[in-house]
């Protein structure tokens, strides 16, 4: 395992863990951090895709950061980053 292609699904195991406190009521304006945290990841998932031999991992974290930003972006519109 790659050091960056690890990074990359911690990173979106920690972006996923984020969105699904975001869809607890009264609580998803942590979406408004969450979307941006996951950007990041979804970044460094394509940097690990580009540059790792291992790529699994790499996938891993570019689908979970992917879900996380459109999933938390849905919640965003529906609930106003309020409720």
């Amino acid at each position: 395992m790659n050091l960056l292609s690890g990074l990359s699904l911690v990173w979106g195991i920690l972006a996923i863990l984020g969105m699904v406190v975001g869809f607890i009521p009264c609580l998803g304006s942590i979406n408004y951090l969450n979307i941006p945290f996951a950007v990041f990841g979804l970044l460094f998932s394509v940097l690990a895709l580009a540059l790792s031999s291992n790529k699994e991992f790499a996938i891993a974290g570019c689908v979970l950061c992917a879900v996380a930003i459109f999933l938390g972006a849905i919640r965003l519109v529906l609930g106003f980053g309020i409720f």
